[in-house]
């Protein structure tokens, strides 16, 4: 099998295999946004834009021949000025699978040690020839930060969120609304599939950027998402999202009709539930003793197969990663496949950051 090495002007992104790809050609042109910071404003078109253009690279990927020409010559930069193992190697595995080519960054060996700032960093790699820049960082704004300042030299240079601070990491998100899609639709996933199923999130949520990305995505296909876990740990007063008197915070466009549900107990939450998500404790980011003991959480609070007897008989379990076994989770239920979605979390992650630096990289022509 052979790739078309002379696509024309127009489909030069669009060839694998001799084969057009007209179904992301056809996503592509509803795709307007040169930046993906956060999921707060995503329209659901965006959302199903983002599920079937990675369905077309979920099935290249199945091929003997995985890569395909679409940002030939194009530089992506991974900026991670935090560890990350699955986000980071996701997103460079995306990017070869595209055909661009990477430069990685790592703060420990980086110019930022001798003081330069984080700006002047970027605009070192923009200095290189980048297209994409893809920034995780420790603290809150700074992907938004780098974007407003590409944006100010007018260089068209596109900035992907791969997670700030506690504020969001769509990009995790949008995996997991394709890897519950997938499961309920494999060839057409889209966002209403979700309308009036009942998602659980649990655990740590006042410290995820990930449920707080969860929490705007899968409200907006119509689910019913709740939220469990210690007060210490879910507080009456959800920065971003609940109000004083237990109201959901409206998002553009504000015309969705969300529903997020707040409890202090486990059973509530996993009542009928048919998708439950549990979240890592993130003791790296409490700067209190939050929780009695990990032990004394996981009495409470951790997912194991007889919690799951609440939940609809169908249900499946998902989880971010890296996971903490036997305190989120039971370690055998974590590698049960009746059950745990957890591994194909990992293999949609390649798919849906393809999708999105492709969706990227289509804003840029």
């Amino acid at each position: 099998m052979l790739l078309d090495e002379n696509p024309s002007a127009t489909n030069q992104f669009m060839y694998a295999e001799g084969v057009p790809f007209s179904s992301i050609g056809m996503a592509s042109s509803t795709w307007d946004r040169r930046h993906i910071l956060s999921l707060a404003d995503f329209t659901p078109l965006e959302y199903d834009t983002v599920l079937q253009t990675a369905v077309s690279f979920q099935e290249v990927l199945s091929r003997r021949t995985k890569k395909v020409p679409t940002l030939q010559g194009q530089v992506v930069t991974n900026l991670f000025f935090e560890p990350s193992t699955r986000t980071r190697s996701s997103f460079e595995l995306a990017a070869k699978r595209l055909s661009a080519d990477i430069l990685n960054f790592t703060s420990g060996s980086s110019s930022l040690t001798k003081g330069e700032t984080i700006l002047d960093t970027a605009k070192t790699y923009l200095a290189m020839g980048t297209d994409m820049m893809v920034i995780r960082h420790k603290e809150a704004g700074v992907p938004q930060a780098i974007a407003a300042e590409m944006d100010r030299l007018d260089v068209k240079v596109s900035v992907l969120n791969a997670g700030d601070g506690l504020h969001e990491h769509p990009s995790q998100a949008l995996l997991d609304l394709f890897t519950i899609c997938t499961l309920l639709d494999p060839e057409k996933p889209h966002l209403s599939l979700l309308k009036g199923k009942k998602i659980a999130i649990v655990g740590d949520i006042l410290h995820s950027r990930v449920a707080r990305s969860n929490i705007w995505s899968l409200t907006a296909s119509g689910a019913e998402v709740h939220l469990a876990g210690p007060p210490t740990l879910l507080p009456k007063l959800f920065a971003d999202f609940v109000t004083a008197d237990g109201n959901i915070l409206h998002s553009s466009p504000s015309s969705l009709d969300r529903k997020l549900f707040l409890h202090w107990s486990l059973e509530p939450a996993l009542r009928d539930a048919d998708f439950v998500m549990t979240l890592r404790l993130q003791k790296e980011r409490m700067t209190n003793h939050l929780l009695p003991s990990l032990r004394e959480y996981h009495h409470q609070f951790g997912i194991t197969r007889e919690r799951l007897k609440f939940c609809h008989p169908t249900v499946k379990v998902l989880h971010p990663g890296p996971v903490n076994r036997g305190v989120e989770i039971n370690s055998d239920l974590m590698d049960d496949p009746q059950f745990s979605l957890i591994s194909q979390q990992v293999t949609s992650g390649v798919a849906v950051r393809m999708a999105l630096l492709y969706l990227m990289g289509m804003s840029r022509v």
